[in-house]
């Protein structure tokens, strides 16, 4: 398989943008109209999930030890969408075809045999990965909202109680959909470690464009039921046998996961010192100061600090989340949560105050897994 030429003969098809995913959903209604049924009835995210997809796994051909991994996490997630093997047939001839389309001449047979072949490979291991799963746990969970409060303008505070054992680790996320729109998933990231009374917790705040979190946040209310797909992600889960100190950077609802470890390290006893740096852009986006401080008094080795960039009148520290933890770090892990930019930019200026990189934990954000809190 000449991995470069799927390379290059993806570069070219990419350029076509919008019109790429367009034409394979297409081809794959006219060809297969059974599968209309997967998908919800805006297409318009799914379009763009294709195409990043597709560019992760074309970018990442020659690294298969980087890709299998994301290829098991997306066949293990597809079961919540109700994919089968079956589908699998459909889904490479109308990518074929949508390849052939934009290549035109540069199309040849060659080169089908190559990208006929990768999707092979990719079916397989989606596929192996997905029956695997199945003997194992549901495609979802199912939790009934038993709290739902706006905390702030366009943030709420959520808690579900799932109908049996979800085994998760602080700090995972994974992909919630809600009836009020149906076949719609986000990730999202859970705000508590693991509880005996299976209830789970997330902090959502609306997007632009974002018809689940607007859902989430201004339509469901409690009584109401959520699908729960598995959880994903380590990135920004504890290394239980290297106790360390902790400094944790959040900023907005990217508090939730960091939260996550508060929790876990209380419930099994403090192995260091925790100090979390909450950041927001008003004192009104600090939606959960109020359980932040109560976690502070009860725990000496919790310091919470909250850190406000744009509001005269607040009497707190103010300025970036990030600038403030640098203030006082003396070599601990740093844990980093937020926005994509607030990540990016955070990370950055960890990077250029000396932080070693081996000791800054981020989420990536990909199609498989990104935050969409």
């Amino acid at each position: 398989m000449d991995t470069q030429a799927l390379k290059d003969s993806w570069h070219l098809v990419a350029q076509s943008g919008d019109q790429v995913p367009l034409f394979f959903y297409s081809a794959l209604f006219l060809m297969y109209p059974e599968t209309r049924t997967l998908f919800p009835v805006s297409m318009a995210t799914q379009r763009d999930r294709l195409v990043n997809a597709l560019g992760h796994v074309v970018s990442n051909v020659d690294r298969v030890d980087d890709l299998v991994p994301f290829l098991q996490q997306l066949g293990r997630d597809h079961r919540k969408f109700s994919v089968v093997a079956q589908h699998y047939p459909a889904v490479g001839e109308a990518l074929l075809a949508t390849l052939g389309h934009f290549l035109g001449d540069r199309w040849t047979p060659a080169l089908a045999h190559d990208w006929s072949q990768a999707y092979g490979l990719v079916a397989k291991v989606m596929t192996e990965a997905a029956d695997e799963s199945s003997a194992t746990s549901p495609p979802w969970w199912e939790g009934e909202i038993i709290l739902h409060e706006v905390r702030a303008p366009g943030i709420a505070v959520i808690r579900a109680r799932l109908n049996y054992a979800y085994p998760f680790r602080a700090g995972q996320s994974a992909s919630v959909s809600i009836a009020l729109r149906p076949k719609l998933w986000r990730f999202f990231s859970f705000a508590n470690a693991p509880r005996r009374d299976n209830t789970i917790d997330l902090h959502v705040r609306v997007v632009d464009g974002g018809t689940v979190s607007t859902a989430l946040v201004h339509g469901a209310q409690r009584g109401d039921i959520l699908k729960v797909g598995a959880p994903v992600g380590d990135r920004l889960t504890l290394d239980t046998s290297r106790p360390r100190e902790l400094v944790l950077v959040a900023g907005g609802t990217g508090l939730a996961p960091l939260k996550a470890l508060v929790e876990q390290v209380a419930y099994e006893g403090p192995r260091s010192n925790v100090r979390l740096f909450v950041g927001a852009r008003t004192s009104r986006e600090l939606y959960d100061l109020e359980a932040l401080s109560k976690l502070d008094a009860e725990n000496p080795w919790l310091s919470v600090v909250p850190v406000v960039s744009n509001d005269a009148f607040y009497s707190g520290e103010h300025g970036y989340a990030v600038d403030v933890a640098l203030k006082g770090w003396r070599g601990q892990d740093v844990f980093v949560c937020g926005s994509e930019e607030m990540v990016q930019s955070s990370v950055a200026r960890l990077l250029d105050a000396g932080v070693p990189p081996e000791l800054i934990r981020f989420d990536e954000f990909t199609s498989a897994g990104g935050r969409a809190q």
